[in-house]
């Protein structure tokens, strides 16, 4: 999947949740946020923290690759 905005990523995490069978506050509480970051994550909120957002995914099973551009030098 290609996450090209914060809604994407959202939308992926509430999915991947769904798919384990977890509720938001499960997760919230697994995860050691609050139940209202999950829930703005979920709905995409674009100023929710990255290294809670990533500690989320990653308490889902989520990991992520960077790719970059090849550049000439």
């Amino acid at each position: 999947m290609k996450i090209t905005h914060a809604i994407d990523f959202g939308k992926l995490i509430r999915a991947t949740r769904k798919k384990a069978k977890l509720t938001q506050a499960d997760l919230a509480a697994a995860s050691g946020v609050g139940n209202r970051f999950v829930r703005e994550l979920e709905k995409g909120k674009p100023s929710c923290q990255l290294e809670k957002s990533l500690l989320i995914a990653s308490m889902l099973g989520i990991t992520f690759e960077a790719l970059t551009p090849i550049i000439d030098e």
